[in-house]
């Protein structure tokens, strides 16, 4: 299978994953700016989820790019992320509408804790099958944001049967720190071209 059909693919699922989550966030009935106040919460669950969709959108372009062949293990591995990351709108939908309560908190960092194992499996897929020495495995590395960002989500599921601000801390700062471009994966792949 050639990848481009695998990238065209997985960009239209990110895509409708987004239009699902900003079509829960429904227009106000008054005229007023005071009756945007009840949407306060649904937007900002709207914006961190784009973020986190936005993410892996940009890096599930830099794992495909690094893959020469598309076998059937690299689509189960795609298709199990796209999986857990078509979980994002009703998770977003949920602490949007219930202004991040404690439970809609917790499926939330379920659902990035999952997203995020789900791409260590394709990034591991697509290392066996490119080798350890691909331009990929070199990329990643140590790979100590996604160590870190493992850490950082069962913080926050932890947290948030007790303290769901602090979960809330927690999913923002891995939002943050994925948001911040890697250099380091950037110069690897353009010194593949």
């Amino acid at each position: 299978m050639n990848k481009t059909r695998l990238e065209a693919f997985s960009d239209g699922v990110l895509a409708i994953i987004i239009t699902i989550m900003i079509l829960e966030i429904k227009v106000p009935h008054g005229d007023q700016f005071t009756d945007l106040m009840p949407l306060v919460s649904k937007f900002f669950s709207y914006i961190l989820s784009f973020i986190y969709v936005g993410i892996y959108w940009n890096n599930h372009h830099y794992l495909i790019h690094s893959v020469s062949k598309v076998n059937g293990k690299i689509l189960w591995a795609n298709l199990h992320l796209l999986f857990w990351l078509s979980l994002i709108p009703v998770a977003t939908g949920w602490m949007g509408e219930h202004n991040f309560a404690k439970a809609s908190m917790t499926l939330y960092g379920v659902v990035l804790l999952f997203s995020s194992i789900a791409y260590f499996i394709l990034q591991r897929t697509i290392i066996n099958s490119e080798g350890e020495n691909s331009v990929l495995a070199k990329a990643i590395g140590k790979d100590v944001k996604g160590k870190v960002s493992t850490i950082l989500y069962l913080v926050g599921i932890i947290c948030s049967f007790y303290y769901e601000w602090i979960s809330g801390v927690a999913y923002f700062v891995v939002s943050m720190l994925w948001l911040i471009p890697d250099k380091r994966i950037e110069k690897v792949f353009a010194s593949k071209n």
